[in-house]
């Protein structure tokens, strides 16, 4: 629940007696005097130390520029997008009519894991989401291998939506000028082509926007998060019309079995509400404005998905989405017997998508420049343009990478491995929850957690169960992450972290 009336964390932005001071807070406060593995491996870094540290850069600072409502359209704007308007084809087919109830299951499910999410960015409003929060409570291997889950689920995330992109861009080219760009050109090598062109150009074209400032990314982000909305809306209305009440009968023809997988299906069409944390540096009232960003978008993105999928259901028989990737486009066709308003539909998911390239990218550069200002990545991500406020070596880097994984790897399996990474992060997080009440009780919190443990312990039971239910692949995929993840802390994060030169 929002406290309204308590004040948030702070610490004075001082220099050389501050960093003394901090540093051997963080020496004396959190035991890390001895020298030994496991205790370099367990060291925290304090609450008041992320907080006083928030927008510091290497040669800048970030700007604090954005309200409650950019930062929630930045959580919209990672949030929907290829989820409904492709992943809605894949849970008809388990849940019948029934998807309805799976897209309310799945939004409760994620509901437990945004409230962790709510209380810890109010506490600790930096940039580094649950990197930070899993830093000052679980310790720098954790939150090390938290961070370089993140790196997989917002990284990888950015190529493979940028892979969606390109492909609604073909079938609005093709609805409106009757052309298509060359298979060559359209695919990367593996997949019938030799490289994927417009996927390469979606990330340039966030990254353009990115180099301008947050502020004016996060305008250009509530102008298509609005513009896929009103798709939305346009769909609802016009397949209203193509309603039949017996496409809602049986409700339930493959039992709660069906609502359930297809409830663990559409779990990852919430994957996303997270990214406004990752803006907690560039916030101008981040301790109120986070935890109600994240839990306004939440309910919005579940109100739209549920409204979208009644009226898909009841304007087109399910067992008619099968194999359907452009469910929605191909009911707008089928109500009003005319290609217009599919090739609408087109236009609002090609707009929808480039948001989510837009702000999942953000995320991304945001929780490199926290783990690069902890010296546990290098310096360059964490290096800011004075004149701009933005990380632009950070952004540049990863845009580019990005853009080349989208442009020539065939992604498959690796793909999958993004839902694993974000579980995984979302685990850490509401266990962070609990450890944070017991260590810090008396910190003052703008958001609580209601029934805490309880709801937490829910969060991560219901994590774990999602985790569990991903296929061998994908935990091998995650598990080769995770050994190269390991290999680099031990061989440079572990040394370079600004808490072990802190001990010397």
């Amino acid at each position: 629940m929002l406290d309204h009336g308590a004040a948030p964390p702070t610490a004075r932005s001082e220099s050389g007696p501050r960093a003394q001071a901090l540093g051997s807070q963080a020496r004396g406060s959190q035991g890390l005097g001895p020298r030994g593995l496991p205790s370099r491996l367990m060291r925290r870094k304090p609450v008041e130390l992320l907080v006083a540290e928030g927008g510091q850069g290497e040669g800048g600072k970030l700007r604090r520029s954005l309200g409650m409502w950019q930062l929630t359209m930045i959580s919209i704007g990672a949030t929907l997008g290829t989820g409904i308007f492709v992943v809605l084809g894949e849970a008809v087919p388990d849940a019948g009519p029934a998807v309805i109830v799976s897209f309310a299951i799945a939004g409760l499910t994620a509901l437990f894991s945004a409230l962790s999410y709510a209380e810890l960015a109010g506490t600790i409003p930096v940039s580094g989401s649950s990197y930070s929060y899993a830093y000052a409570t679980l310790g720098e291997l954790v939150a090390w291998v938290c961070g370089w889950c993140l790196i997989l689920e917002y990284g990888v995330s950015v190529a493979a939506v940028a892979v969606g992109w390109g492909q609604y861009l073909n079938e609005l080219l093709d609805g409106t000028l009757g052309v298509t760009i060359p298979d060559a050109l359209a695919a990367p090598p593996g997949d019938g082509g030799l490289f994927n062109l417009p996927a390469l150009l979606v990330v340039l074209l966030a990254m353009a926007f990115l180099l301008g400032g947050a502020k004016e990314s996060a305008r250009a982000n509530t102008i298509m998060v609005g513009v896929k909305i009103a798709a939305l809306v346009l769909f609802c209305a016009v397949a209203f019309t193509g309603i039949r009440a017996g496409n809602y009968t049986p409700f339930m023809p493959l039992g709660m079995a069906g609502v359930s997988a297809a409830g663990a299906t559409l779990f990852f069409s919430y994957i996303g509400f997270d990214a406004a944390s990752t803006a907690g540096e560039e916030a101008k009232n981040p301790q109120r404005d986070l935890p109600r960003a994240i839990m306004l978008s939440l309910v919005i993105v579940t109100a739209l998905y549920c409204l979208v999928a009644a009226v898909a259901v009841g304007a087109l028989p399910w067992k008619r989405f099968a194999g359907s990737e452009a469910a929605l486009a191909g009911i707008m066709k089928d109500v009003t017997g005319q290609s217009f308003w599919a090739v609408l539909l087109a236009a609002g998911a090609v707009v929808a998508i480039a948001s989510v390239v837009l702000t999942v990218l953000y995320g991304q550069t945001r929780i490199l420049f926290a783990m690069s200002r902890d010296g546990l990545v290098p310096k360059v991500f964490s290096r800011v343009h004075p004149g701009s406020g933005v990380p632009r070596a950070n952004t540049v880097i990863v845009s580019l990478f990005c853009g080349v994984l989208a442009a020539a790897i065939p992604l498959g399996q690796l793909a999958d491995a993004t839902s694993i990474g974000t579980l995984f992060a979302f685990a850490l997080v509401n266990i962070a929850v609990i450890v944070l009440r017991r260590t810090r009780p008396t910190m003052e919190r703008t958001f609580r957690v209601p029934l805490a443990p309880l709801f937490p312990l829910v969060g991560l039971g219901l994590c774990l169960w999602m985790m569990g239910s991903l296929d061998r692949v994908t935990w091998m995929v995650f598990g080769v992450w995770m050994a190269v993840g390991l290999v680099l802390y031990f061989a440079y994060g572990m040394r370079r972290s600004r808490l072990a030169t802190a001990e010397k």
